[in-house]
């Protein structure tokens, strides 16, 4: 099969009108410099969305974010606009966020706010005045000969977003175009010195940023308050302790269970009966397995498929590696039965697939609880 980046394909079209999201941080503020030596003007928004009503305890820059990205948009003669997203945030991601927690499952929130902010939320507001939007993603994007839209991994593998991207549609996929995707981390920080850019020495941003100093723990009391139950040792049954509520730890969690003799990881959680279950030891055998089960499916395009014995690469959070495994057809969508044995298998949390020696995306599911019939 025969890619084309898209990047690369649009540079010959200048008079193309071209969005690009900045947020004040390097690779977000080295697109635009990149963009204009293809010939183009982008439109440069930033989306607020931070903490509403809560901007005084927030550590998430927004001001200093708002000046750089002001900054760039003089330098390089750009229209820019802030758009005010806050409220399509709390109602989307906010709430899928708590949902899921008050459910005794791990969300994503940024997963699910690329395809509900970014590129949804920002699309119905402003984005489809504009041929292609543009993010600081590291990832890659290109058209088939057939006319196909394909999502690629990166070429910095280790920076590689396309586990955030995997549960954007294809209409998102088709318009959305990554110019740092070629590039890795370092490259991209010297072209923002290059480029005398005041974000190039900015920091990454850690953690979910609406939060700003807003301790994830106080988020979730503030909305689901405490509900105590026992912490009972998994193998012998022995209650070891108590915790103010199972929707404050998650699968794989080994710190804040105020435990000692440790050091003791979270491996289950009985929801109805409110009960979180541990077990002791450096990364202990109760945490692993080779079956992850997926629901809710989703292909990257059309013409993609999993099929029963299908090999792939897969990855259940954002790290460089990938793991390799075998899909099996499930009543309730795929197993990836994995090659090896991985720990860390959160319900609620997503499963990305890709090719088994290609470099893109084929599709992602929701993982769900080993226990539900899936035969």
């Amino acid at each position: 099969m025969e890619f084309v980046c898209i990047f690369a394909k649009i540079i010959v079209v200048t008079t193309m009108n071209i969005a690009a999201l900045v947020s004040g941080g390097v690779d977000s503020s080295v697109v635009v410099p990149l963009l204009k030596e293809q010939g183009f003007t982008p439109h440069i928004f930033y989306i607020k969305i931070g903490m509403e009503g809560k901007e005084d305890l927030s550590s998430c820059p927004s001001e200093e974010d708002i000046e750089i990205t002001t900054y760039i948009a003089k330098k390089y003669g750009c229209p820019f606009d802030i758009v005010d997203l806050q409220h399509e945030y709390f109602e989307t991601v906010g709430r899928y966020t708590m949902e899921m927690v008050r459910k005794g499952l791990t969300p994503n929130p940024d997963v699910m706010c690329n395809r509900w902010i970014k590129l949804g939320a920002f699309e119905e507001k402003e984005g489809h005045r504009f041929d292609k939007i543009a993010t600081g993603h590291y990832a890659r994007s290109w058209e088939d000969e057939k006319g196909i839209f394909w999502l690629g991994t990166a070429a910095d593998t280790y920076k590689d977003q396309t586990y955030f991207l995997g549960r954007i549609t294809y209409l998102q996929l088709s318009k959305v175009i990554f110019p740092i995707g070629d590039l890795p981390k370092p490259e991209v920080r010297k072209l923002a010195a290059q480029y005398k850019l005041p974000s190039a020495e900015r920091h990454d941003s850690q953690g979910i940023c609406f939060l700003g100093k807003i301790n994830y723990n106080d988020y979730i009391r503030e909305y689901l308050g405490e509900m105590p139950g026992d912490i009972v040792e998994i193998e012998s049954g022995k209650k070891l302790g108590r915790h103010k509520g199972f929707w404050f730890h998650t699968i794989g969690q080994r710190k804040g269970l105020g435990l000692g003799g440790g050091p003791w990881f979270v491996v289950k959680k009985d929801i109805p009966n409110n009960i979180v279950y541990v077990s002791q030891g450096y990364d202990p055998i109760a945490q692993y397995t080779n079956i992850i089960p997926l629901g809710d499916l989703q292909m990257m395009n059309p013409t993609l498929r999993l099929t029963e014995g299908m090999r792939v690469r897969y990855k259940i959070r954002h790290q460089p590696e990938f793991t390799q495994g075998t899909i099996h057809i499930t009543p309730k969508g795929a197993d990836i039965v994995s090659d090896v044995a991985v720990s860390g298998i959160a319900p609620g949390q997503f499963g990305v697939m890709y090719h088994e020696t290609e470099p893109y995306v084929v599709g992602s599911g929701v993982i769900i609880e080993e226990t539900e019939d899936r035969s």
